[in-house]
């Protein structure tokens, strides 16, 4: 027993020996980086996920917390990710006494307040990340980060004029992200000193002025970024000096003057994008035959001539966005020679003819807009762009004017996602080979001349979201299969067709003008069958799509009750049902669309009260006048004295009711006339009989 118990308590003090020696061994963090860490958090106000409420003097164990592998000192902090964890509150000067931090993370959070000045004067940081957070003030003017090599401070509140000292004693720095902020002022000329900078980001602020000389001096700057600003002035030819840049993009700036023909200096430009500024003149040659470019975006700005290109040059391709400028003559058949063009947008310019035959080519091309052009022969450009497989966004509007379209044709669209050929003054119907496109998303034929009758099979498509119809002259009753439509059932769509790389889409709604989205699944989900001669009632399923954004019905024959089940389309946001000839109430359930901001009923046969909860407190008079049956509480409509109770019948119980006592109705009349009829008949016989006998 004696030797039992000397046995465990040996081994007990052995365990205890092992954990000291383990323990010497593997130092805890320094005192001072242990300091830090906790000021910072403080700061934070609110508990760092991975850190615990009370946190040990462990901190190397910490979560986001990387620690040198001394083995003798105290392990010194090195490193501090902590993106993306919900932070909040301020960044304390404190963390900067982690003088051997050299990365710190703290984007994607929430953080706000003032850059502390001490954190900016660090002498072995190397990467600093404050990105997507809300800080705000001015960015420090004296900055020592003699070893910063990335520096992050982009999606910020920040403001004031950008620094000119950060590449005073930095010259090891290789990326500068100042983007979407509201910088003003000049570049610093002392950008010029960042020799070994690689990428530059200066988007999405409020900079003026032309591009500093210095800045083409950076031969080793492979990215630059500087759209959304309003940089003004020619673009300097030295630009050419930039040998290793892949990436430019000057766009929605001021720039104007001819492009400089000399493309040939950038071997490895690969995206060139300057959309949306005043560049004029032809394009230069440099720049067409690029043989390293991939991606040219020149939309939206005054270049004219004609479009001239050099395909067997550029054999690298995929996007080419010449829309909106002034170009003229001709579609270039030669485009049909560049293999591997994905996006084609040549809308809004004074192209005139037919599309070449040899487009049918282009296998690999996904996108094409024409619209807004003067090209012509609609019937033609259908069977040659059909041999197109892969298209998948076909953009017409504003083309082919006056044109017949092809109702009947053997056409195969089968990848078409989206289909807009509004504003044209198109005749004739609806097609029938739209029919076989089953991964239509959005079809937009407003603003034509179509006529007949809304085709049922428009309700099969399983991802259509965006319907166009309005501003024709279709007729007979809604299909209610249009109830039907599964992309607007669920709030959440199906198979996003992607980006359209800022191809104007033209709205049905208004005054047929373009409307730009940077992404397709950026438009809301849309009904849109307004300004036409369609007849009929609200059928009651409509209340089946709950994922509908927008839905158009105004400026129609439509007759019988607003349905009460309307209530039950919960992500509803504009409903137009003006300009009919609609009666009954408005139903009260429509107080709990919460996300309703456009309801329009004017000018129909309503009665009753007008609903006064919700969001009907923020309608417009003008949405209930010309339905002099109506009441209620604001000024414009007379007050409710001796209304019957609405709340006996819903609305649609009430509809169905009324029709029943009008079916009896009519039957009890239909009977007892034919009881009169009968009886007049046979009394009429009867005199006649009894006159004949008589004599």
């Amino acid at each position: 027993m004696e030797c039992s118990t000397f046995r465990l308590t040996f081994i007990f003090l052995a365990i205890i020996c092992k954990a000291h020696i383990t323990k010497s061994q593997n130092p805890s963090c320094n005192s001072n980086d242990l300091n830090a860490l906790n000021g910072f958090r403080k700061c934070v106000g609110s508990p760092v996920d991975g850190w615990g409420v009370f946190p040990d003097g462990e901190c190397c164990s910490w979560a986001g917390v990387t620690c040198n592998n001394s083995a003798v000192t105290q392990r010194r902090v090195i490193g501090l990710d902590l993106h993306g964890r919900g932070l909040t509150g301020e960044i304390c000067e404190s963390l900067a006494d982690l003088d051997q931090l050299s990365t710190l993370n703290l984007s994607h959070n929430n953080l706000h307040g003032f850059l502390p000045h001490k954190l900016f004067q660090m002498q072995n940081l190397e990467v600093l990340d404050l990105s997507w957070n809300k800080f705000m003030g001015s960015f420090p003017l004296h900055i020592h980060l003699p070893r910063i090599r990335i520096l992050d401070v982009s999606d910020n509140n920040l403001v004031g004029s950008l620094t000119s000292t950060i590449c005073d004693r930095s010259h090891s720095i290789e990326s500068l992200n100042f983007a979407e902020n509201w910088f003003h002022g000049e570049v610093p000329v002392n950008f010029g000193n960042c020799t070994s900078l690689q990428r530059l980001f200066l988007n999405g602020n409020s900079l003026s002025g032309s591009l500093p000389e210095r800045l083409f001096q950076l031969e080793h700057l492979c990215e630059l970024q500087f759209q959304d600003n309003g940089f003004s002035g020619p673009l300097d030819g030295r630009i050419d000096n930039l040998s290793s840049v892949v990436k430019i993009d000057l766009s929605h700036n001021l720039f104007s003057g001819v492009l400089p023909d000399v493309f040939k200096g950038l071997p490895k430009l690969e995206h060139f994008a300057a959309r949306s500024n005043k560049f004029s003149g032809q394009l230069p040659p440099s720049l067409m035959s690029s043989p390293s470019l991939s991606t040219l975006d020149l939309n939206n700005n005054t270049l004219d001539g004609r479009i001239s290109i050099n395909c067997s040059s550029m054999a690298r391709l995929t996007s080419l966005n010449l829309g909106s400028n002034l170009f003229r003559g001709p579609l270039p058949a030669i485009l049909s020679t560049c293999h591997r063009l994905s996006v084609l947008n040549l809308a809004n310019n004074h192209l005139s003819g037919a599309i070449p035959s040899s487009f049918q080519n282009l296998r690999a091309l996904t996108l094409l807009s024409l619209s807004k052009t003067e090209i012509s022969d609609l019937s033609s450009a259908l069977h040659i762009l059909q041999r197109c497989r892969n298209l998948s966004v076909l953009i017409l509007s504003m083309s082919f004017r006056e044109e017949e379209m092809l109702g009947h044709a053997d056409l195969l669209f089968p990848y078409l996602k989206v289909f807009v050929i509004g504003n044209s003054q198109l005749k004739g119907s609806i097609p029938v080979w739209l029919s076989g496109c089953e991964n239509l998303q959005l079809l937009d034929l407003s603003w034509n001349q179509l006529s007949g009758r809304i085709p049922s099979w428009i309700g099969d498509f399983d991802f259509l979201f965006y319907l166009g119809l309005g501003n024709n002259s279709f007729t007979g009753d809604i299909p209610r299969s249009l109830s039907e439509l599964r992309n607007c059932i669920n709030s959440s769509r199906s198979f996003p067709a992607g980006s359209l790389s800022n191809v104007p889409l033209l709205s049905g709604k208004g005054d047929g003008k373009f409307l730009t989205y940077n992404q397709f699944w950026s438009l809301p989900s849309t009904l849109d069958l307004s300004y036409n001669k369609l007849n009929g009632p609200i059928w009651l399923s409509f209340g089946n799509l709950k994922g509908l954004q927008a839905f158009y019905l105004e400026n129609n024959q439509l007759s019988g009750n607003i349905p009460n089940s309307l209530s039950e389309m919960q992500s509803l946001e504009r409903l137009d049902l003006s300009h009919n000839g609609l009666t009954g109430e408005i139903p009260a359930s429509f107080q709990k669309l919460t996300f309703l901001s456009t309801f329009d009923v004017s000018y129909n046969k309503l009665s009753g009260t007008v609903p006064s909860g919700g969001q009907f407190l923020t309608f417009p008079d003008s949405s209930f006048e010309g339905n002099i049956g109506l009441c209620g509480s604001r000024p414009s409509l007379p007050s409710c004295q001796s209304q019957p109770p609405s709340d006996e019948l819903p609305n649609d119980e009430a509809s169905t009711e009324g029709a029943t006592y009008s079916q009896m109705a009519f039957g009890i009349g239909a009977a007892v006339g034919f009881t009169w009829t009968v009886s007049l008949c046979f009394l009429s016989g009867w005199v006649i009989d009894e006159g004949q006998r008589s004599r």
